[in-house]
């Protein structure tokens, strides 16, 4: 009887671990042409449902057991670090037709299907995706270099119907951003030394005005620094979710 009850519990709390690898917060918008739903997996990983097209965005495996989540129809990864090119998610992941946006370093590690340059734009399956900007200017390694290099990563545009997602990767407030036009949602990180800090978070919002912003990759930082900072505008609707 004892063995049969700690068999027991063993399953449930097996289940129950399960069961929350899976379970993410979600927010669902309304676009022009069907609902898109934004999962929030953690640190840079994101997954995107747009009517019956899933979107992975830099999967990672130590943020969700990638066997039990939907198959990708879409797969874009931002940069070749290891916290968001992980060719274990990935492979759990895609399928035989799953498209695999990644740089060019990224392809040298794992063999994409499309290679984008900042700049680039190419249609998959009615979803329109930019490669746009994503570098460090102030932060730098030990040596001097960049933690992110300008035109080695990629941040995302990507449009579903009327709605513009912005994922920024792992980036400070470029110039660039300014290019930035009729972003509904934006993601943009912020932590150090490898990103931003809220006041550089800030900045960046400033500069090209998205209606939501979601921080994301933000580790230990405070993410109320950023709501402090962004308090006296009305144009940027702030929100928090688990991406730390």
């Amino acid at each position: 009887m004892k063995n049969t009850t700690l068999l027991l519990l063993i399953v449930m709390i097996f289940s129950q671990s399960q069961l929350m690898a899976t379970e993410f917060e979600k927010d669902v918008f309304q676009t022009s042409k069907g609902e898109l739903t934004i999962s929030f997996i953690g640190h840079g990983t994101l997954m995107m449902k747009f009517n019956d097209k899933v979107i992975h965005i830099d999967p990672v495996s130590g943020y969700a057991d990638y066997a039990s989540l939907p198959k990708a129809d879409l797969i874009l990864i931002t940069h070749e670090h290891g916290d968001h090119l992980d060719a274990k998610a990935i492979d759990a992941v895609k399928k035989d037709n799953t498209s695999i946006v990644l740089t060019a370093k990224c392809n040298e590690k794992y063999k994409g299907t499309d290679v984008m340059k900042n700049g680039d734009t190419k249609m998959f399956d009615g979803i329109e995706v930019t490669a746009v900007p994503a570098y460090n200017i102030k932060h730098v390694r030990a040596e001097g270099q960049p933690f992110h290099p300008k035109g080695v990563g990629n941040g995302y545009v990507i449009r579903f119907g009327n709605k513009k997602v912005y994922v920024a990767g792992d980036t400070e407030n470029i110039p660039e951003m300014a290019d930035l036009k009729a972003i509904d949602i934006a993601f943009l990180p912020m932590n150090l030394p490898y990103t931003m800090t809220p006041e550089m978070c800030a900045e960046a919002a400033k500069s090209f005005q998205p209606k939501i912003l979601y921080p994301y990759h933000f580790g230990d930082t405070d993410t109320k620094e950023l709501l402090n900072l962004l308090k006296y505008q009305n144009k940027i609707e702030v929100r928090i979710r688990k991406l730390n």
